[in-house]
């Protein structure tokens, strides 16, 4: 299926690698206009950007934190300032800090759902804003499997992913009215840098999970979130797409 984003404007979280540099990526190959976003990693977005220099045109980085509401109000002055209109939001942002509930830092439960949570609801309140002007836009989230199966060890970012999903629903109600949809795409096992980085009993513990017998690609997460945002998906609302090989 060919994805056509000519004259529209995506702004995709944590844009700069994992599933967000695949998403941003495919949004440019389809000739969007791109705002990737980042937070701390300097090198991984310079790395991304020099990858992309054929798009130098169309792309463009900004760095600040999600979770924090005077970083996302002035992210937001930005883009109306310097880009006047924008379709799509990819919320992707997220970070995981594991440990068993009962050892668990009120520091890092606060991180977790701070970033992965209250940034989705930080972005998303500022775009529908936005959005609801114009009467027109996607929102889509990058959520998890483990919302809705949790993992030993992950209860802050299953608290948070299962949030998400719920955030959107809710949403979704509030803002079809303007033909504003709102989405989630859930990938599992993706071979990133998270699988690369495993020990190799952990990586078979976790591929025998899958029924389809190997780990999704940052490709296969991407065409599913250009899916929901393109025009022609406008009856799709308050779902999630599970990206997950079956699991």
């Amino acid at each position: 299926m060919n994805f056509d984003f000519k004259e529209q404007t995506v702004i995709v979280t944590g844009g700069t690698r994992g599933i967000g540099r695949g998403v941003a990526e495919a949004f440019l190959a389809a000739g969007a206009q791109v705002i990737a976003t980042y937070r701390s990693d300097t090198s991984a977005a310079q790395a991304f950007q020099k990858a992309n220099e054929n798009y130098q045109d169309r792309l463009h980085l900004r760095q600040f934190d999600v979770s924090k509401h005077d970083d996302v109000v002035a992210f937001f002055k930005d883009v109306e300032e310097n880009f006047k209109q924008f379709e799509i939001l990819v919320n992707n942002s997220g970070i995981r800090r594991d440990s068993v509930v009962g050892m668990m830092s009120v520091e890092d439960w606060d991180a977790v759902i701070h970033t992965n949570l209250t940034g989705t609801y930080h972005m998303s309140k500022l775009a529908v804003q936005h959005l609801m002007r114009h009467r027109y836009g996607r929102i889509v989230n990058i959520t998890s499997p483990i919302g809705r199966y949790g993992f030993a060890g992950q209860a802050n970012y299953a608290a948070s992913k299962a949030g998400q999903e719920a955030f959107a629903r809710s949403l979704s109600k509030e803002v079809a009215s303007r033909k504003i949809t709102v989405n989630c795409v859930s990938p599992g096992f993706i071979d990133t840098d998270f699988i690369a980085d495993l020990p190799e009993d952990q990586k078979k513990k976790y591929l025998g999970q899958v029924p389809v017998k190997r780990f999704g690609t940052v490709a296969e997460v991407a065409r599913a979130v250009l899916f929901l945002a393109d025009r022609d998906s406008a009856y799709i609302n308050g779902t999630v797409l599970e990206i997950t090989g079956g699991l």
